[in-house]
């Protein structure tokens, strides 16, 4: 712990000191670094960010969560299967190669070939290039978001990522926690390009002198990424002036920033659901529902939130938060602690048994303290814990090997919509379609399989809520997870950084379009 922070607090001195030399700087201190360049190598928050910096997509979310043009001018349907984009032209990617409609289809294609993205795509038929500035994606049947799926389509420059590196490997391959020349190497349309990258130390980026987007207010010409850690060290160094913008903030230090004059604090609720998986394979006691339902009544989830997350969260008792077509007022957190101890009783398991779990200790807000509260409060019902936390950079291969009996997930619907938790977390796992890619506790439900599946044709709004809320309903009733809540966001900043235009409910600040007064 000791050399971590010695490490963060060298590397805030130095690229403080090469910030005071130059203007329009902005020095960004975060919990972890993204493991990776390549925008499809891993499904996660701290990809997309990046992609955001590197890429742009077809289209994306403003603050409202309406949709706005970004590489794709406009867009028509043209039938229920088929969406046609209209590109910009004369964009340029970082190798000054002009963006084309076959580098959106490359890149398409690319995304149907991710083990983590390929079942966002799944509904998809192909994508078809019709000019060079026009594209058509088309659908298996009726699906109504395409153009949320849009959002997540960063075209890649197909010439820069073809053929091969000095070492004879692919320049397309999609190599997950390994080395690959798209993990290390980038040609994006972005508004910034790599300078300096040394993983888990510093990321710097420089303004693109291309840049398409000429209307952006953004006038941020450097980024210097620096992972810190440490809560109490990040809000020191923007507490002292040493970095000009933070995330996340811990909760324990929102007052001491929201009253201090030399920062600016924004926090919003967020739809991204954190949870445990119970791993059936590894434990045989988890096939029964009547544990898991133990397990989920064994945990103070309201408790987590107000004394953990100091009110910083909301306990959740489903996958959809409110305001999501699934979610269902009624389905609310349970704990009972008798009732919990009878269900272990009556499943056989009055004396408890023993299993590990895993979390992350720096990737989601309080993710260690929350791991410990839940593994002492299983324990109330004989279940001993042995709890194993580590940095997000090695979580994510461990999360992929289902390496413990219980493992922490957040998740944030990929298209805002109640079905993308079902596809992700809760689908039978199947390596060919892609579903249940992010399903570490190996649950299977036909009928949660073929309800969800279902979704993605139903074009009827109404009817369409009613079945999601019936898919909430089963995963509830059968406590197919351990939900825990929905956490807050929270940045920082000093007041000369305008970051409330460009932070989002999504976690994706569109760093772009920052200004520094």
């Amino acid at each position: 712990m000791r050399s971590s922070i010695t490490l963060s607090l060298v590397a805030l001195l130095a690229f403080g000191l090469m910030a005071g030399a130059e203007a329009k700087t902005l020095r960004m201190a975060y919990d972890a670094d993204p493991t990776s360049l390549d925008p499809h190598e891993q499904l996660s928050g701290a990809t997309l960010q990046l992609s955001h910096l590197l890429f742009d997509p077809l289209v994306r979310f403003r603050q409202d969560m309406s949709l706005e043009p970004r590489l794709a001018k406009s867009w028509e349907q043209l039938d229920d299967r088929t969406t046609r984009f209209h590109l910009l032209d004369g964009v340029k990617f970082h190798s000054g190669r002009t963006l084309s409609a076959q580098d959106v289809v490359w890149t398409f294609n690319r995304l149907k070939q991710s083990p983590d993205f390929k079942a966002l795509f799944e509904p998809f038929e192909g994508a078809r290039a019709i000019d060079d500035l026009t594209v058509d994606l088309i659908t298996k049947g009726p699906y109504p978001l395409v153009l949320n799926l849009a959002t997540y389509i960063f075209p890649m420059d197909r010439q820069f990522y073809t053929g091969e590196d000095e070492r004879g490997r692919a320049k397309d391959q999609i190599v997950k926690h390994g080395a690959s020349f798209a993990s290390s190497n980038a040609s994006g349309t972005g508004p910034f390009t790599v300078t300096e990258r040394e993983q888990g130390v510093r990321l710097e980026l420089n303004r693109f002198a291309d840049y398409w987007d000429k209307e952006s207010p953004g006038n941020v010409e450097r980024i210097v990424l620096t992972p810190i850690k440490e809560a109490a060290t990040r809000v020191a160094a923007l507490l002292a002036g040493d970095v000009d913008f933070i995330t996340p903030v811990p909760p324990t230090d929102l007052a001491r920033i929201k009253d201090n004059d030399c920062c600016t604090l924004v926090t919003m609720p967020s739809p991204r659901i954190l949870m445990f998986q119970l791993n059936q394979e590894r434990v045989p006691a988890f096939k029964d529902p009547r544990v898991r339902l133990a397990i989920n009544y064994a945990v103070n989830r309201e408790g987590i939130a107000e004394k953990i997350m100091r009110g910083l969260a909301t306990a959740a008792g489903q996958f959809s938060p409110d305001g999501y077509a699934g979610y269902d007022p009624a389905l609310t957190p349970r704990f009972d602690v008798a009732k919990a101890k009878a269900l272990m009783k009556e499943a056989g398991y009055e004396d408890g048994f023993s299993v590990t779990m895993m979390a992350p200790n720096n990737r989601y807000i309080g993710d260690q303290r929350i791991a410990e509260a839940v593994a002492a409060m299983l324990a109330k019902i004989g279940i001993k814990v042995d709890l194993e936390t580590m940095p997000k950079a090695q979580y994510w291969q461990r999360f992929d090997e289902r390496a413990a009996d219980i493992m922490m997930i957040g998740w944030q619907s990929d298209t805002q919509d109640s079905a993308n938790f079902y596809e992700f977390l809760v689908m039978t796992p199947d390596q060919e379609t892609g579903y249940g890619q992010y399903n570490a506790g190996n649950y299977s439900n036909s009928e949660v399989d073929r309800l969800t599946l279902e979704t993605q044709t139903m074009t009827d709004e109404k009817a369409r809520a009613e079945v999601l809320r019936k898919i909430e309903r089963i995963l509830y009733d059968d406590a197919a997870v351990l939900p825990l809540q929905w956490p807050h966001l929270s940045w920082a900043a000093r007041r000369n950084v305008r970051i409330e235009p460009v932070v989002n409910v999504i976690d994706m600040p569109y760093l772009g379009d920052l200004v520094i007064d």
